[in-house]
Formats: C-alpha cells, structure tokens, sequence
C-alpha cells in the first residue's frame, strides 16, 4: 500500500487536482449519458444491477444522482488523503468502461 498513498508533496499536489478533477468531470459524463440512454432505450440498458434497481425504486434521476455523488464523495475522500494513484485508476476505468461504450451506442444507433 506504500506505492499508492504518498505524503503530502507539493509538486504532487497539481498532479491531485487534476486527476480529481478529471474524476469529477467522468462521473458527471457518466450519469448524464447513462440517464439520456435510459431515457431513449429503457431502464434494461443499464448493466448495473444495483443502479438497475435503484432506478426502479426511485427513478432514474434520483438513483442517478444519488449513485453520481456517492462515487464524487468517496473520489473526493482519497483526494484528502493524498491516493490520488487509485483516483487515476478509477477514472481512467469509467473512460474504458463506461465513458466509451456510451459514446460508442449513442454513435452508432439511428
């Protein structure tokens, strides 16, 4: 675990900032393309199970919310603590496994 938290630097520290900030734009991307693609093709698009679920107790806009800001607090709490390597690695997973694909269906389909 000592390669992933590093003390505070501050050379590291823009370093943090943009990958938090890039977190945060993801996410952000990530519910707005997920809502437009339950809006357009129905809740079973949605390959999450648990926000699959949630969508039908509470509705898309409030399970999409509640998710989106979950992910940016819990993103939000490794910023503080300096393990911005996980930071990256998470977002650099929701580009690959969620910014993409959408981009992808929502290119492709007329």
């Amino acid at each position: 675990m000592g390669s992933l938290y590093r003390p505070f630097s501050p050379s590291r520290r823009l370093f943090g900032d943009l990958v938090v900030l890039g977190f945060v734009v993801v996410q952000c991307l990530d519910g707005m393309f997920t809502y437009l693609g339950v809006t357009i093709w129905g809740p079973g698009i949605e390959a999450n199970p648990l926000l699959s679920s949630a969508m039908a107790y509470a509705g898309p806009g409030t399970a999409l919310a509640g998710a989106k800001l979950l992910a940016v607090a819990f993103g939000m709490l490794l910023h503080l603590r300096r393990i911005h390597n996980i930071v990256f690695l998470l977002t650099a997973f929701y580009i690959a496994a969620a910014i993409v694909p959408w981009t992808a269906l929502f290119l492709t389909s007329r």
